[in-house]
């Protein structure tokens, strides 16, 4: 089979304003950059109220399980047949692309294009993100600086820099200004930051700015919190986001429209592409496809319980992917033998799939279950799974967009269809009354199935302070591995009697929302010995080969 990118170069693609006049935006209501993407004005609303799907997934591997491909093959399906429909995606970060995973625009026959510009800088949101971040950063230490006339208590700044790229080296550094003073900091990737979850939560520009100028950054000397807007520069931040709070729309191979804004990570940030993107959609179109990042336990988590409570959706239906490799991983099986026919390590490992639905069926009973197809699946593994998950009362069905596009997602389609038509009982998992241990408890021991929380003395100060300060009604979005309902990356499938362990708690009261950070998760990844971008490269003709 073709590469990703010779796919994608050997498309039809049409001109963006054709694309929005499927969906009844006028090119007057674009900002063009280029033929083939655009950002939709930020007056543009559509008439429609429609269905919202989510796409999750099992606990991946660390080589990817397909989740966006099966967003835009279901996207690119829903539209075969005859329905209007848009995949609202998150923007990629530069930190995976050049890292271990590669791009985030989908594969194979079911991708957003143009993707190398996807992949790359696009139209500059996430440098924006960046940019913006910097700033709040650098008018912090200038202030001391000057004098510090908010008596700002230098060892508790929480508020660090961010840049997107991988780079560990940049973890924990030491800062001065002109040897008057110094202190520690340290790097976030720029996906993880304050800012970006504030871009992908406000509502508008007005709530971006009042949401930016809620920015906790530090206590002064008396306990005190100084906010963002004590600096005065709320306002310079939303200048430097004016542009960047526009949804980009861009288009799939088969020329349907997709809506890509914003990135936050969901194992370190809460996972979702923006709620303008998400809304503006839904009247947009008969349905919207979204995805929340790795698997349910954190990017659907935080989609529901951040997200859709924040900007009051409710999902019409959950599609949990899964795929054969990633189970049979789960069950211990090693890398190389991951493409072999192998039902005792599948049977190991289906566990992880058990408990993904169990946790959707907390919020909703409208989930289908989809595997996504590889040639390696055999005739008696797609069997086990099917009877696995039916003797579970779930739908199932099988996704092959990866290979045939829209094709190979109609049967899958049409089922999500069919649930998207039964009522919804979407409820969230806790309500924000509580206290903030009680609603880490929840999360803790209903979807990481945990017997206890651990705390050290730090973190339990911490949790009082910001209760103490009135901001105990927010929810929570807590940081850890991906690869585990643990906080653990080395317990795979479905393990029980374990505890998870808070090391940290960051107060995200501009964004909404307390981070509680678990395990030994990290805010800036860092790059792996066999990086991506060593294959890749591009020509004297422009010719781009290795970006995937």
């Amino acid at each position: 089979m073709k590469s990703d990118i010779e796919i994608s170069h050997e498309c039809n693609i049409k001109d963006i304003e054709y694309i929005a006049s499927k969906l009844n935006i006028s090119s007057n209501d674009l900002e063009l950059y280029g033929n083939n993407k655009a950002k939709i004005k930020s007056n543009v609303s559509g008439t429609k109220d429609g269905k919202l799907i989510l796409v999750t997934s099992i606990n991946p591997t660390p080589y990817g399980e397909g989740k966006t491909t099966m967003s835009i093959g279901i996207n690119d399906a829903i539209n075969k047949l005859g329905y209007s429909s848009i995949v609202a995606l998150r923007e990629p970060s530069l930190g995976p692309v050049f890292g271990i995973k590669g791009g985030a625009t989908g594969g194979g026959y079911s991708q957003v294009i143009p993707m190398e510009d996807i992949n790359l800088h696009f139209t500059g949101d996430i440098h924006a993100v960046t940019s913006c971040n910097n700033l709040l950063c650098a008018a912090i230490d200038n202030h001391i600086f000057q004098g510090n006339d908010l008596d700002i208590d230098i060892n508790t700044i929480s508020f660090k820099r961010c840049m997107d790229i991988n780079d560990r080296a940049l973890r924990n550094i030491i800062v001065s200004s002109d040897n008057e003073y110094k202190r520690n900091d340290g790097f976030d990737i720029s996906v993880a930051s304050e800012i970006m979850a504030i871009l992908c939560l406000a509502k508008d520009l007005d709530d971006l700015k009042y949401r930016l100028g809620n920015i906790f950054i530090a206590y002064n000397t008396k306990g005190m919190p100084i906010l963002a807007k004590d600096l005065k520069i709320e306002g310079a931040l939303t200048l430097l986001l004016k542009d960047a709070i526009k949804p980009n729309l861009v288009q799939t191979l088969e020329n349907n429209p997709a809506i890509i804004h914003g990135g936050p990570f969901a194992n370190i940030a809460h996972g979702c592409n923006s709620l303008i993107a998400t809304k503006l959609s839904l009247t947009l179109s008969d349905y919207v496809v979204t995805e929340a990042g790795f698997g349910s336990d954190l990017g659907a988590e935080k989609f529901f319980d951040i997200k859709c409570r924040t900007g009051n959706l409710k999902p019409n239906c959950i599609v949990i992917n899964a795929t054969i490799r990633s189970l049979k991983y789960n069950g211990g099986c090693p890398k190389e033998e991951l493409k072999n026919e192998n039902i005792s390590y599948l049977e190991k490992g289906i566990c992880n799939l058990q408990v993904h639905i169990e946790n959707m069926k907390q919020y909703s009973s409208n989930i289908i279950v989809c595997l996504n197809n590889f040639e390696t699946d055999s005739e008696n593994e797609i069997s086990y799974v099917r009877d696995f998950v039916q003797n579970l009362n779930c739908e199932f069905e099988i996704c092959k967009s990866h290979k045939l596009g829209s094709d190979g997602a109609i049967d899958l389609a049409r089922k999500i269809i069919n649930i998207c038509n039964k009522p919804t009982d979407f409820k969230l998992l806790y309500n924000l009354d509580i206290s903030i241990k009680d609603k880490i408890d929840i999360i803790s021991k209903n979807i990481y199935h945990a017997n206890n929380v651990i705390y050290d003395n730090n973190t339990l100060a911490k949790i009082d302070k910001i209760e103490q300060l009135g901001y105990s009604k927010l929810p929570v979005c807590i940081a850890k591995t991906q690869y585990s309902i643990s906080d653990d990356a080395k317990k795979l499938g479905y393990p029980k009697n374990h505890d998870v362990t808070v090391k940290d708690i960051k107060l995200c009261s501009g964004a909404g929302f307390i981070v509680v950070l678990m395990g030994n998760i990290m805010t800036m990844p860092g790059l792996s010995k066999n990086p991506a971008y060593i294959n890749m490269d591009i020509d004297s003709y422009g010719k781009i080969t290795g970006l995937f």
